[in-house]
């Protein structure tokens, strides 16, 4: 599973591939799009895109009812809303990243499975910030996010507050401080702050990692033939 910047590099990747004609037909057996952009809102396409990893802040959410939902996961939206298509698209990224770095072997290199993935996500966000441009937009709207009803119980002091915290996470280009802050606000982390930083600084040093994580948002949305 990726974290929040990339979730979002992801939804621009796809946005792109969308416009430009190349997903619709791909001969790499893509799915042919079923939810036509003309009627979609980007804006809450990726407000849904990157909820689902809200119960990071909210131990009363299960993973099940935000992670095992809208099979089967494919690139068929046909049916939802914006926000529930960005919702359906985290998770679909989420089986194809993992898929990638299993392919890739990814995971046999050092340091890599270390503390549940936590480090490699954190350094994928460094390393892919850059291949979005509108950070100052997102940030704004996230922190006046309209609300969406998602059918699970969350409050809106929680909506509210998962938002304003990515929003505060996205101002500006990954580092060891601000991902200190974005995972200090999370409920439930799998080992201390500084043990997560040790591994993202170690993680850094191999240029194999480094190539993988680069280059999954390509990866996703336009699958090697």
């Amino acid at each position: 599973m990726a974290s929040v910047v990339a979730h979002i590099v992801y939804a621009k990747k796809y946005f792109e591939a969308l416009e430009s004609g190349a997903l619709i037909g791909n001969s790499n057996g893509v799915e042919k799009i079923t939810y036509p952009l003309g009627k979609m809102n980007k804006d809450e396409f990726i407000l849904g895109c990157i909820f689902p990893d809200i119960r990071r802040i909210d131990r009363s959410i299960r993973r099940k009812d935000t992670h095992l939902c809208f099979l089967p996961l494919d690139l068929n939206f046909s049916g939802l809303t914006s926000f529930q298509a960005g919702w359906k698209f985290h998770l679909y990224c989420d089986m194809k990243r993992e898929q990638i770095l299993n392919d890739t072997g990814f995971y046999k290199l050092k340091n890599t499975e270390d503390i549940y993935g936590f480090p490699s996500k954190g350094l994928e966000d460094e390393l892919v910030y850059g291949e979005y441009n509108n950070w100052e937009k997102l940030k704004n709207y996230f922190n006046n996010p309209p609300y969406v009803e998602t059918g699970i119980a969350v409050s809106k002091e929680t909506y509210n507050l998962w938002y304003a915290i990515v929003a505060k996470y996205i101002e500006k280009e990954p580092n060891e401080k601000t991902m200190k802050l974005f995972l200090r606000k999370q409920s439930h982390l799998p080992a201390s702050l500084d043990e997560i930083i040790k591994k993202i600084i170690l993680l850094r040093q191999d240029n194999e990692v480094i190539e993988i994580l680069k280059n999954i948002p390509q990866k996703i949305i336009y699958p090697v033939e």
